[in-house]
């Protein structure tokens, strides 16, 4: 005997595409928009280091020294006086903390998965965006880090391809997994071109 749903459809009936009230049921899958950010095949996204945070917020505070002294001195000079000046330092202040907010969005976003075939990035705040690396279409893969990322022990790993809008960057991480991905990448990307 065929099994009765809520509304008392069979199992027929919705294999066949009936609805309770006599109408067609949808056959398109209704998918949440979240799941187009999914890595797919089991895979959990890779994330980056926290110390990405700091190195954007330690940049952050190095720009503010200079950037507020050389603002206070005119806000001084042209009769801004105490409140005049205390203003100004607040406004750098929040500029400061808002770039850590931002900063510590951005590295929750960024997440990278290496499929069989392809390593997919993700990252974005306001607009998220998932890039597709195939491995046969990378070109070279560099590491990048400059002083303050040397010091905090951190890399950047940019994936190029012939087409510049698939270029895949990962910001933040440690310096032993930034190499360490590099030759995963470039033995893959090796293996992808010679069977081209």
């Amino acid at each position: 005997m065929p099994h009765a749903y809520p509304g008392g459809l069979s199992a027929a009936g919705q294999a066949a595409g009936a609805h309770p009230q006599g109408g067609a049921v949808s056959a398109t899958p209704v998918y949440r928009a979240d799941q187009a950010f999914a890595p797919g095949d089991g895979l959990h996204w890779s994330p980056i280091s926290k110390r990405h945070t700091w190195h954007r917020l330690l940049a952050a505070v190095l720009w503010a020294v200079p950037i507020g002294a050389l603002g206070a001195f005119p806000v001084w000079r042209n009769g801004g006086g105490t409140v005049g000046i205390a203003m100004w330092a607040g406004a750098v202040v929040l500029a400061v903390a808002l770039t850590g907010i931002v900063a510590e969005l951005d590295r929750r976003s960024f997440g990278y998965a290496e499929r069989a075939d392809d390593l997919i990035v993700t990252h974005g705040v306001v607009v998220k965006r998932l890039i597709v690396v195939p491995y046969g279409r990378m070109q070279f893969v560099d590491v990048t880090a400059g002083l303050l990322e040397r010091w905090m022990g951190i890399a950047t790993v940019r994936m190029h391809t012939a087409a510049a809008a698939t270029d895949a960057t990962i910001p933040g991480l440690p310096a032993t997994e930034a190499a360490l991905l590099r030759d995963r990448l470039a033995r893959k990307g090796e293996e992808r071109s010679m069977g081209l």
